[in-house]
């Protein structure tokens, strides 16, 4: 099921300024039991996108009622809330007084990730860099074409791509945040330049300080991965990932991944 702007609908204008310039945002949320996971953390990042893009955030509680509305108490599924600046004239001057498009979809046939929990996941690097642009890095816009050029480079005999940036720094995966395990720590990309904050990545990083681990954030290079102890890959659909290979070479997977999986 899907609603624009609170009607059942699967069609956009053709003004629509998400349509012609990826002016917008967008959640992709884990349903449950018939409810959305981590909806306040979700919520917390759109309105921070939304603040740094100038678009006025919906209403919370009216987000709430039409994700329900979608999700019609299935117990699993994925939904994805999508608010672009809505239509405008022509031209990429945003109009001074937007009125946001709100598009909630609902999907049941969510992936079951389980084996690849267990057995890990196989991961190659991409050709295709992400681009340097601190005021975008951190948030889900809409703007998407890197991650989909990236995936275009391989079919399906690999679960992920790594994506380095222009200055050769590794960052993420082309829908997920890395994790390297470093005996007792944990090391993850910076990403104050580019890259999506992710919520299990977050979530991730709030456990293992919890647990007393060392945590950083840094900028990490090519040589960094094939010294870690081990890898593993976040996002809100997957959860958490160990990679047992990279670009074809077996990848430690320690005890570690193991307890953070059990934990998530």
């Amino acid at each position: 099921m899907m609603l624009v702007n609170g009607q059942p609908s699967r069609s956009l204008p053709a003004t629509d300024r998400g349509l012609h310039y990826g002016d917008g945002l967008f959640e992709t949320l884990r349903v449950e039991a018939g409810e959305p996971r981590r909806w306040s953390l979700h919520l917390s990042r759109l309105r921070t996108g939304c603040d740094r893009l100038g678009i006025p955030m919906p209403d919370p509680e009216v987000l709430l009622d039409e994700a329900r509305t979608v999700i019609q108490g299935t117990p699993l599924g994925v939904l994805k809330i999508t608010v672009t600046r809505g239509s405008g004239p022509r031209g990429y001057r945003p109009p001074l007084h937007p009125e946001p498009t709100r598009i909630l979809a609902f999907d049941s046939r969510a992936r079951n990730a389980s084996t690849d929990r267990h057995e890990g996941v196989d991961v190659r690097l991409c050709s295709m860099r992400l681009s340097r642009n601190p005021v975008l890095a951190g948030i889900k816009h809409l703007n998407r074409l890197e991650q989909v050029m990236a995936r275009s480079e391989w079919s399906d005999e690999y679960h992920e791509g790594l994506m380095l940036d222009t200055s050769g720094q590794v960052v993420e995966g082309t829908m997920s945040n890395l994790f390297l395990v470093r005996g007792d720590a944990l090391v993850t990309p910076d990403l104050s330049h580019c890259g999506v904050a992710g919520i299990t990545r977050a979530r991730v990083l709030e456990m293992a300080r919890a647990w007393g681990l060392s945590c950083r954030e840094e900028q990490v290079g090519l040589e960094d991965l094939w010294q870690a102890d081990g890898l593993f890959l976040t996002n809100t659909l997957i959860g958490l990932w160990p990679v047992r290979s990279l670009e074809g070479r077996a990848m430690p997977m320690p005890p570690l991944i193991g307890r953070l999986q059990q934990a998530l």
